[in-house]
């Protein structure tokens, strides 16, 4: 079963910087959209930002000025580049490897999606 493991995630104060970081265990995710989530306490997982396998990038309105995403092609990791943090960016951040479809390689068939178990951020002056 493959996984995508975070690393990175710790407590900050309000104007602080931290960088995310996820891999994943297989190079199959390296044709994958691969993204950031958020989830703080008693709302729903939200987007933070994503980057397609070309390197195109996508981000969430509060994350745009602020955070970049960023992947080395071929490469299965992903990470995000947090700047000037505020506590409404405290959350549980998951990452995320999609496809539009299951992917097959030779007798292997990969999910259409994958999800970290998450690592906390926490903003707190």
């Amino acid at each position: 079963q493959e996984q995508l493991v975070e690393s990175g995630g710790e407590l900050v104060q309000p104007g602080g910087s931290l960088r995310l970081s996820c891999v994943g265990s297989s190079n199959i995710f390296s044709i994958y959209t691969m993204g950031w989530y958020r989830q703080a306490p008693g709302n729903q997982r939200e987007l933070v930002a994503d980057i397609n396998y070309d390197g195109t990038t996508n981000y969430s309105r509060s994350a745009k000025g602020r955070f970049t995403i960023s992947r080395n092609g071929g490469e299965s990791r992903v990470d995000l580049q947090m700047n000037n943090v505020q506590p409404d960016d405290t959350g549980v951040y998951y990452c995320n490897a999609r496809r539009k479809w299951p992917q097959r390689v030779g007798p292997k068939v990969y999910d259409a999606e994958y999800w970290g178990q998450g690592t906390q951020v926490t903003v707190f002056a």
